[in-house]
């Protein structure tokens, strides 16, 4: 067999249904098996799945076990060549799989390689490009020509011989070959949700590289779920689940002093935006309390980025996964 797609489900039947009839509809130069991992048995809608796809694998999980795990058990019963781990939420607008499955057949120095998402409308979705453009992207700095100098300093962008190769790929469509997860590991299992796909990626890419074909592209609708943002502002700019594993990933990938230094660079703002947006309050309201519901939800976000510290700092075996009464984006905050 060619390839073992795997979708992992969290309460979406119908997304999997409407990307499953865009995969059969296209997918014709490669054999392939489709494995779902069900995050929430109970309510994952599996006999509608399978009264109309009945040749699909289905494994339940015994609890939301997040991204990175739900995809491990589903590699660990794929018998294909490639594994492609491919979100619910996307849709396949022709044979991008076989396309994929043929490059790769061709080029044994790609270890895994994606393709470009777009959005429903047609119309080009943006991603980082490299480890460092997003880790910069955790700095919030005041707006200085300056500071952002100092930053690309520090951060510099790869540069690669091959205009296909990229740090990373995004988790909503990955292929990758069986070996090469066999020789990097599956997901690191500490992380529930965003920022696996970046940390495998780092491991995946010491194997060979990670290329993305500009040819093969895929629409992802990007599903709501609780975890995603909600409201962003300049300073808040990832939802509080994606903090902790975006702070997780930078401890993992790049070591203590890394970590210690986002975590003190971010800490260090709260009075800096305090002051600053005190003080604009005073001059169009004269009272300097006025507006403060972005520096408040900025605040409680690190609250709970900092119930977290020891465990990652220690990198505590642990699965980081926010509690439902920490999850800031969906509390309304005055």
């Amino acid at each position: 067999m060619d390839v073992s797609i795997i979708i992992v489900n969290y309460r979406t039947p119908q997304l999997i249904l409407d990307c499953l009839a865009t995969v059969y509809r296209y997918t014709r130069e490669v054999t392939f098996e489709v494995i779902v991992v069900d995050n929430d048995p109970e309510r994952g809608g599996k006999d509608q799945v399978l009264s109309r796809h009945s040749e699909v694998r289905w494994i339940d999980m015994t609890y939301n076990s997040g991204f990175g795990r739900a995809n491990n058990a589903g590699m660990k019963v794929a018998e294909g060549r490639y594994f492609l781990l491919l979100n619910a939420d996307t849709l396949l607008t022709d044979d991008v799989i076989s396309r994929c499955v043929q490059r790769m057949d061709i080029r044994p120095d790609v270890a895994a390689c994606g393709a470009l998402q777009y959005y429903a409308d047609g119309t080009p979705m943006p991603f980082y490009r490299s480890f460092n453009e997003f880790r910069k992207t955790f700095f919030i700095v005041p707006p200085s020509d300056f500071l952002q100098r100092v930053i690309n300093k520090l951060l510099p962008e790869p540069h690669y011989d091959d205009p296909d190769q990229h740090d990373w790929l995004t988790g909503a469509y990955v292929l990758v070959r069986r070996e090469v997860v066999n020789a990097a590991g599956g997901f690191d299992e500490d992380f529930f949700m965003y920022g696996e796909d970046v940390e495998w990626s780092g491991r995946l890419g010491k194997v060979g590289k990670l290329c993305y074909f500009k040819d093969c592209t895929f629409i992802h609708l990007e599903n709501n779920n609780p975890f995603r943002r909600t409201s962003i502002s300049w300073i808040n700019r990832f939802s509080t689940q994606m903090q902790v594993s975006n702070f997780l990933w930078i401890r993992k990938q790049y070591g203590t002093g890394a970590y210690l230094f986002s975590i003190a660079s971010n800490l260090l703002m709260i009075p800096v935006i305090m002051v600053w947006k005190m003080s604009v309050n005073v001059r169009k309201h004269g009272n300097p309390f006025a507006e403060l519901r972005t520096q408040r939800i900025f605040i409680k976000k690190n609250g709970v980025l900092l119930k977290y510290f020891f465990k990652t700092l220690f990198n505590k075996k642990h699965l980081y996964k926010i509690k439902e009464s920490e999850n800031i984006d969906l509390q309304s905050t005055p």
